[in-house]
């Protein structure tokens, strides 16, 4: 007589760790939409729980406190789309097309979405909270800032950019985008943003205009 099998031993279901993930998951959208709705200081990690359908104790198996929750969404949510700026300066095309793809990018996946949320909330709240600013900044802002000096460096080297102090602030570079994201929330019901057209234009400033044929 054949041994009967269990579906999850078989792999028919869920296992502890797979079980684990999705709770972690859960508690990360849960803590998203209780950060965003409240502020950083007014979240309980109560409200998380209950969003989540944990008990809050079950919080503790994977966070060891409110911070390292918050933590976990900037390390989840921008440090992936920051890192793609980390990648080498492309031996073809331009550097202003891989600066236009990235600025693009990040308008496109964080000013207008839920991550927009995040660094407004960063941005609202970090001076009370200096661990977290600084978690932000090594995470996000430091990466962010070394792979666009980098493409600086290859554009002035190249001719692209005629300008070489702009090696020193490539936060220039980079303001359209940060304008997108406090302009979507304070400011569009106002006065609607083309953000994507704003960068073009920034970009003409500092590469020269497109020639057209």
């Amino acid at each position: 007589m054949s041994k009967v099998v269990s579906p999850k031993l078989a792999g028919g279901g869920p296992n502890r760790a797979e079980r684990a993930a999705e709770r972690r998951a859960a508690i990360v959208e849960a803590a998203m939409e209780e950060f965003v709705a409240r502020g950083f200081a007014a979240t309980r990690l109560d409200d998380i729980a209950k969003r989540a359908g944990v008990a809050k104790g079950t919080i503790y198996l994977h966070f060891k406190d409110k911070e390292s929750m918050f933590e976990e969404l900037i390390r989840t949510a921008l440090v992936p789309l920051i890192g793609r700026m980390a990648s080498p300066a492309p031996a073809g095309g331009s550097v202003r097309d891989a600066v236009e793809s990235f600025a693009e990018m990040f308008i496109r996946e964080i000013a207008s979405t839920r991550r927009g949320d995040i660094v407004r909330l960063i941005m609202a709240e970090g001076p009370r909270f200096p661990a977290i600013a600084d978690f932000y900044f090594r995470e996000v802002v430091s990466r962010g800032m070394a792979g666009m000096r980098a493409l600086i460096e290859v554009a002035i080297a190249r001719g692209e950019i005629r300008n070489k102090e702009l090696v020193r602030f490539p936060q220039i570079m980079v303001a359209p985008a940060l304008i997108a994201v406090i302009w979507q929330s304070m400011f569009s019901k106002h006065s609607p943003l083309d953000a994507i057209e704003m960068l073009r234009v920034h970009l003409d400033l500092i590469f020269g205009e497109r020639r057209t044929t």
